[in-house]
């Protein structure tokens, strides 16, 4: 953490005065080059530095501080301030990560912040990583809604063709995917296409079809899958290494809160804005070609994620109650789902 001083003119001072802004450096999990995720990093920089003058951050893209799957580890030992990340990217330390990141046939938006913000998602949040050692703050930062299930370079008819793939595949998600035959790998961003190009992997999911597109997915994979079952939406963290977190004054870090809160509510904003041009534009300039899973798949996907969401409860008591917890919280939010939205029946 650096800290910067700027000269203050202010009334009943003497000249010269100063006063300490502290300056953090973060890394992103998503270069800033790519739609709906590496803006969403930028735009809360640009947030959080136009409305404090105590505090302001300073953006890194992937690998220019430490590797993207590094973040949480550089974080919590101090040799990076904090991350614009994802907690499903700790899936392999946590069992319970990606319960805040993203959960397959979960919750959609407005109910995964629901749980976060005015139930106790947030609390069970910072809990997973005081428990298992981390010193970090975390707090939600973004998030969008569902991402597309997956880019096959062949067509995917019947879930048995699934069987021998090789496929980056994020969190959750990727444990119903082994269970139904597929060997997946977690991928950064930035490592998929070259992946994809070389033949290591022959399928994959990262996120929206605009992101998607940016990263050039459709130039090998021309079979697009809907929907995200895996993840019907994603919710984005910034950690701050606790330490830096103590040291701000309290204006700072309630400045670094509401610059995130803005951020939730651009990034989804995004994310539902500019996909659908992104579609189109696949299909009619990329040759590629949008499917659906039938009714009777997405039942196949749910019964073996809910086989696995049991098992890991049984093998995990952390993951256990967070999962209880939610399932409570989801059993209530049903009452008004259920009722005060209009239905929307698969296809």
């Amino acid at each position: 953490m650096k800290k910067t001083f700027a000269a203050l003119a202010v009334a009943g001072l003497t000249a010269g005065a100063v006063q300490a802004q502290e300056t953090l450096e973060m890394t992103s999990a998503f270069g800033k080059n790519l739609p709906i995720l590496g803006t969403a990093a930028t735009d809360f920089v640009a947030k959080i530095n136009s409305i404090s003058s105590d505090v302001e951050f300073e953006h890194f893209d992937p690998g220019e501080l430490v590797p993207t799957l590094e973040a949480l580890d550089a974080v919590s030992n101090g040799s990076v301030d904090a991350a614009f990340t994802t907690t499903g990217y700790w899936q392999g330390k946590m069992t319970a990560a990606s319960l805040f990141a993203a959960v397959p046939f979960g919750p959609e938006a407005g109910e995964f912040l629901g749980w976060m913000l005015y139930d106790d998602g947030a609390t069970l949040w910072q809990e997973l990583y005081d428990t298992n050692g981390y010193n970090v703050k975390v707090m939600p930062c973004g998030i969008i809604s569902p991402e597309t299930s997956g880019w096959f370079k062949t067509e995917i008819n019947e879930l048995s063709d699934l069987e021998g793939l090789n496929m980056r595949f994020f969190g959750l998600g990727a444990e119903v995917m082994q269970r139904l035959g597929v060997s997946t790998s977690l991928l950064a961003g930035g490592d998929i296409f070259p992946a994809l190009e070389r033949g290591a992997i022959d399928a994959t999911e990262f996120s929206m079809p605009r992101i998607d597109a940016r990263l050039g997915f459709y130039k090998i994979a021309k079979f697009n899958y809907f929907p995200g079952w895996h993840q019907p939406a994603t919710m984005f963290e910034l950690i701050v290494n606790k330490d830096a977190w103590e040291d701000l004054d309290e204006r700072a870090q309630n400045q670094i809160e509401i610059a995130c809160l803005a951020n939730v509510t651009t990034n989804y904003a995004e994310g539902e804005a500019t996909n659908f041009s992104a579609m189109v534009d696949n299909v009619e300039n990329n040759g590629v070609t949008i499917k659906n899973w039938t009714p009777e798949q997405l039942d196949v996907f749910e019964a073996t994620w809910n086989e696995v969401a049991q098992e890991l409860a049984a093998e995990d008591e952390f993951f256990a109650k967070v999962w209880a917890d939610l399932a409570e919280y989801r059993e209530g939010y049903d009452t008004w789902n259920s009722n005060i939205y209009l239905p929307r029946p698969r296809k």
